[in-house]
Formats: structure tokens, sequence, C-alpha cells
């Protein structure tokens, strides 16, 4: 098991990645799923090395993308003092391998001058929230977002649930 930053040829498979993820999430929770993402903006996160998967035998059994700055989900982001985990797709053929825990456990290290691993995610997923509980995040509440006209469109409209992990 390895995890290093995607690269410009991974593309084709994080999107095919999302894709799956999305017809899954239709099946589990049909009142909120993703929608396709832009190709510029996971260009932008390959390149700026914010693009992350986990190898397994040389497939991606995981992918995830980060931000250093989140103040549309996070009104409190002061820019500086936290990771925020976007995005976390798992291939179906490593289904079911508890890989937050793994991603926990590495942006722990990744982010050890930092304050908060933060996460968020839609709708009201009592099992999902629960995962996250049990890989180490703290549950800190479900909201509305203000304005999400910048956001994609998964989060118009939709309950934003807050997960946090305190450093240090």
């Amino acid at each position: 098991m390895q995890i290093t930053n995607s690269t410009e040829k991974d593309i084709p498979e994080i999107f095919r990645l999302y894709s799956l993820a999305t017809a899954f999430q239709k099946i589990k929770f049909p009142e909120n799923q993703w929608p396709e993402f832009d190709k510029a903006l996971i260009n932008k996160e390959v390149v700026e090395n914010r693009q992350f998967k986990l190898m397994i035998d040389n497939e991606i059994a995981c992918i995830w993308a980060i931000t250093y700055s989140d103040p549309e989900i996070w009104s409190d982001d002061d820019g500086a003092s936290s990771i925020y985990i976007h995005r976390i797709a798992t291939n179906p053929n490593f289904r079911g391998n508890n890989y937050v825990k793994i991603i926990v456990d590495w942006a722990k290290k990744f982010a050890r001058d930092k304050k908060y691993i933060r996460l968020d995610t839609c709708g009201e997923n009592q099992k999902l929230i629960q995962h996250y509980q049990n890989c180490g995040f703290e549950f800190l509440g479900i909201k509305k977002l203000e304005d999400a006209t910048d956001l994609p469109a998964h989060y118009h409209h939709a309950d934003v649930c807050y997960f946090e992990i305190k450093l240090n």
C-alpha cells in the first residue's frame, strides 16, 4: 500500500471512480449525490499536488483531494490552521477496507503543522456520520450553507455535516 500524489495520467481513472461513486450514492443515498465534477478543477488539484491516491498492487484503490482553505463551507476558516479532505472515492474492487481510517492516519502526518483535519458531507446520512466518528472525527453538527453559489451542485440546498479532528 502506498499513498502518493495523483498525476495527469490518473485523471481518467479519477473520473471513472467519481462516476462509480456517484452511481453507488444514487443507490445508497438517493436524496443527494455528487454532480459531474469540472475537469479543470480536478486538473488544478493534480497540478497543485492536492489530489491523492492510495495504490495497492499497482491499482488505484482510493482517491481524495485536499484544500488548505474552505471558507465557503467553514465560516471560521482562517486559511492557515486546517486541511480539508474532499471527495473520497473508493474503487469498488477495494470497498469495505476502511480507507478513511488510513487517510486519517496519513492526514495526521501530512498536516502535522496544522490544528485541524476537517471534512464535510452533504445529507443526514447516519451511517456515514457514524463511520466518520469511528475513524476519529468529532461530529460538529449539521447546518445549511448561507451561500453555496460557488460550490458544486451537491451543496446547493443541502444539509451539510461537519467533522473535525483536533491535532496536538
